[in-house]
């Protein structure tokens, strides 16, 4: 059965239900590029360039955390001060610039607003911690591929850019399909592809989300960005899934702001501090006796050896601690419903928490995600029978710290459907194969969403690239232009010892030209232009994985108006390569391969879902508690 569309196919249709594989643009993309061009014409008359058709540039943001976030809307805000942002066609972003393009698009490009409300948040140090908290409880409760990109999403990038955002990624189309707003793209990677990125920079590893489609632009393939994340099966959609708001996409796009060992230990001290602010709440607030909670047993007791279980279970699996914390919660459990008639017993443990030592990994990971079904289905079970409303339970508390130590064992990000699972036109095993994806923060790849603009089907003239990444602000650079020989996609030419000379001093702008390809022009945040001789200490001022705490309101403002000056002190020179590009023979080169049909990739991550079922593989046998 086939699927292959023409280059006309529509993604946007609300009612679509199959993924496309399209030669060219896709229409949506399309038509919102060409009404683009057509107030990228007006703008440029208005800045005195002379052009019969529009040139294509893109603004380009890297990765860099908190620090990208702030310094790319401080660059969006001073581009539209200046007049330049209404000549942009595309926008991109990795990462933490992500993050400021969908503070961008929500607000419309108000950036004035969008500063403000920014500077707001950091003086009252505002973030709804319960909120986040129980977004996260109800995606571990309701979803079937909860991963550590949920928790990431809701309690670090929310805490981090002091805002939960509820919208979604299709609703921009409204600003971009009129043509009012550059076209945006957000970058992603496929982290199974991981080996085949490692060992030959695979094209497929790249994976972008637009307001009208997510997929693989190596493949040309997609699906509506309001079906991301529903499960295919032979090119069509086979269960609908509601779509993710853009908290959580902040979360899959920016979540490789630090080291992996620098990851874990906030991970680990975030569930610190949750287990905490649990035990401070039920202390104060003590479960009513005869409630539905408190017939389970589903006390402060119960609770907080809930909690110190799964805390020993995430630090390590197979700590002997287990056991004696296995033995406190039974214990706890049975204090709690001890006296009541028709109690549940949970003498069902015994066998289990006895023989513990010998069971396999996995065996005691289902017993666990056994044992929190059930006290989830006990709580909501006797909830029903007394016409109370259970809404997030200990037991829902509990699958979500399961889940999420689940998940840090086996270190799950970005887990969800590949929409090409068993697709008859994708050649490639390795992509069709897979039922779920695991898709990453595309700085663990390169830190600016070079990848994405450079294919020929987007015509990119002229390249504004801002970055805000850590350490050599010129290895976005070096790494495109090796990714680029390796696929034959033009790009201009680098040495490395001139990319060293730079490094050493970083100019506010390095223009970039070669025979083919698009002019690059490359912003480093940190310069000698606009920092003079403390460049190092604006740099450890303001680290990428720096928390939001440390950021005061003078902080961001600061961090604002150096960003700005790269591209005030930069207008002109800005104006010089526009006015060039638009006078120039603008055919871009074909890639060798633009399909990339010998990449093939051989070398995957498996992929895994953590789920709580009742199935019970252990050898003996559990007694259900109801």
């Amino acid at each position: 059965m086939s699927h292959r569309q023409p280059c006309t196919s529509s993604l946007s249709d609300e009612n679509s239900s199959e993924v496309f594989i399209i030669p060219g643009l896709q229409e949506e993309e399309r038509a919102a590029v060409q009404k683009r061009s057509d107030q990228v014409l007006r703008a440029l008359q208005g800045l005195h360039v002379q052009a019969k058709q529009a040139p294509v540039i893109a603004v380009l943001g890297s990765g860099g955390g908190l620090r990208a976030h702030i310094a790319y809307l401080g660059v969006l805000s001073e581009l539209r001060r200046q007049g330049l942002l209404d000549a942009v066609t595309y926008l991109a972003g990795v990462s933490g610039s992500t993050w400021a393009m969908s503070s961008f698009y929500a607000k419309d490009g108000n950036t004035e607003d969008i500063e403000a409300e920014l500077k707001r948040r950091f003086d009252q140090r505002e973030w709804d911690w319960r909120r986040s908290l129980e977004e996260t409880v109800r995606s571990a409760r309701t979803l079937e591929n909860y991963s550590l990109t949920d928790f990431w999403a809701y309690l670090v990038v929310s805490k981090q850019t002091r805002e939960l955002q509820d919208s979604h990624l299709s609703s921009m189309k409204t600003c971009v399909d009129e043509g009012m707003m550059p076209y945006p793209i957000f970058a992603a990677i496929d982290n199974d592809l991981h080996a085949a990125w490692q060992k030959e920079k695979s094209q497929k590893t790249w994976f972008e989300f637009t307001p009208h489609h997510a997929g693989y632009p190596a493949l040309r393939a997609y699906v509506a960005a309001t079906h991301f994340g529903s499960q295919f099966t032979e090119g069509r959609m086979v269960r609908q899934e509601p779509e993710r708001d853009l908290t959580f996409l902040r979360g899959l796009w920016g979540s490789a702001l630090a080291s992996l060992e620098e990851i874990k230990k906030f991970i680990w001290d975030q569930l610190s501090s949750l287990r905490e602010k649990f035990a401070l709440t039920y202390q104060h607030h003590p479960v009513e006796a005869g409630t539905a909670v408190a017939r389970t047993g589903s006390g402060t007791g119960v609770l907080v050896e809930l909690l110190d279980l799964v805390m020993a279970y995430i630090e390590d699996p197979r700590s002997p601690r287990i056991q004696e914390k296995l033995q406190g919660l039974q214990g706890a459990l049975e204090a709690g419903s001890r006296g009541d008639a028709g109690e549940p017993d949970h003498s069902w443990m015994t066998e289990v928490i006895q023989n513990w030592s010998q069971i396999s990994p996995e065996e005691q990971e289902q017993f666990l995600e056994h044992l929190a079904h059930c006290i989830r289905r006990q709580e909501r079970v006797l909830a029903q029978l007394e016409g109370t409303a259970a809404a997030a339970t200990f037991g829902d508390y509990f699958t979500f710290l399961l889940k999420t130590g689940i998940c840090c064992f086996k270190w799950e990000w970005g887990t969800t459907h590949n929409f090409l699972h068993k697709h008859g036109d994708i050649e490639d095993l390795a992509m069709h194969s897979r039922e779920l994806l695991h898709l990453v923060d595309a700085g663990f790849a390169i830190n600016t969403p070079y990848p994405l603009v450079l294919p020929p089907v987007r015509h990119v003239h002229l390249i504004l690239s801002f970055d805000f990444s850590a350490g050599d602000p010129f290895e976005t650079i070096r790494a495109t232009a090796d990714y680029c020989q390796q696929h034959g996609i033009p790009f201009p030419p680098v040495g490395e010892p001139e990319l060293q000379e730079c490094s050493r001093a970083p100019r506010s702008c390095h223009i970039l030209r070669g025979a083919g390809g698009p002019v690059v022009m490359h912003f480093p945040l940190f310069n000698t232009d606009s920092c003079g001789d403390e460049i190092q200490s604006w740099m450890d001022r303001y680290g990428t994985f720096q928390l939001a705490d440390s950021y005061s309101v003078d902080m961001v403002t600061q961090l604002l108006e150096v960003s700005k000056k790269n591209v005030e002190i930069n207008k002109m020179n800005i104006l010089r390569e526009i006015k060039n590009v638009a006078r120039e023979d603008r055919t871009i080169p074909a890639a060798v391969g633009e399909r990339c049909p010998a990449d093939t990739v051989v070398d995957i991550r498996g992929s895994r879902t953590v789920s709580v079922e009742i199935t019970n593989r252990m050898d003996m046998t559990s007694k259900d508690p109801l």
